[in-house]
């Protein structure tokens, strides 16, 4: 095989796989579950598994859940969870955000 057919094949497949993912996937159909100043950290544990990310905001602990798909042909998806709980384990306030229209 010549050279320049061994690049053009190797371009295409770069092109063809040019993606990347980022995060994990967690099952928004829960999100709907989640009530501030009730549902624990336990609670959201069984929920989503373990958080991406955890930090801390403003003093109080942040779990992080993201999902994010990346690609040179085809649209890019995105969701994220971003849970803030209470210094005694309950969500205080939580933000989801997806690249999707809500439905």
């Amino acid at each position: 095989m010549n050279y320049i057919g061994l690049v053009i094949v190797v371009g295409i497949f770069l092109i063809s796989n040019g993606c990347g993912t980022v995060g994990k996937s967690f099952n928004t159909s829960k999100i709907e579950s989640i009530v501030n100043g009730i549902t624990t950290r336990s609670d959201i544990k069984k929920m989503f598994g373990e958080p991406f990310k955890v930090g801390i905001q403003n003093g109080q602990s942040i779990w992080v859940y993201e999902d994010h798909h990346y690609s040179i042909i085809r649209k890019e998806t995105s969701k994220d969870l971003i849970i803030i709980f209470n210094p005694d384990g309950i969500v205080q306030s939580y933000q989801f955000m997806s690249s999707k229209p809500a439905t």
